[in-house]
């Protein structure tokens, strides 16, 4: 296995189909955008992927952004194939994450998951993350 961060130069149509595939497995009803178009933005993306050959096995991608609480990191896109699941493909995609995330010098890394992703609620809890009293609101444009 290796763990690599992915650049826009990294990704091409078959990488976008394995991205495609691992997006109908973590929700049926996204319809993902291009990881290439996303890596091109302005917005600081960090997009680490886990390879087992020439097979996407998971993926992970951290948005950051700066306010004047300071600068932090939000998770997204965390994805292990139904295939590699419980090799510790996921805990080392966040471990990678989380270490990017302290080499930019963030001051918080947020994520969200829902409730049922029992598996995902126990790694980020090992891995340190608490649970935040708030609530959170999407307004879909």
């Amino acid at each position: 296995m290796t763990f690599s961060i992915l650049t826009e130069h990294d990704v091409d149509a078959k990488m976008e189909l394995q991205v495609q595939g691992l997006f109908k497995q973590l929700n049926a009803s996204l319809s993902p955008l291009s990881l290439q178009l996303v890596l091109q933005q302005a917005s600081p993306i960090t997009a680490i992927g886990c390879t087992v050959g020439d097979t996407l096995a998971g993926m992970g991608l951290m948005a950051e952004y700066s306010t004047v609480s300071g600068h932090k990191g939000w998770i997204e896109d965390v994805v292990v194939d139904q295939e590699y699941r419980g090799k510790g493909i996921g805990r080392k995609l966040m471990e990678e994450l989380i270490a990017v995330g302290k080499q930019k010098g963030l001051t918080d890394i947020l994520l969200f998951t829902g409730y049922h992703r029992e598996a995902a609620n126990a790694l980020y809890q090992n891995l340190g993350f608490q649970k935040k009293e708030s609530q959170i609101y999407i307004l879909r444009l």
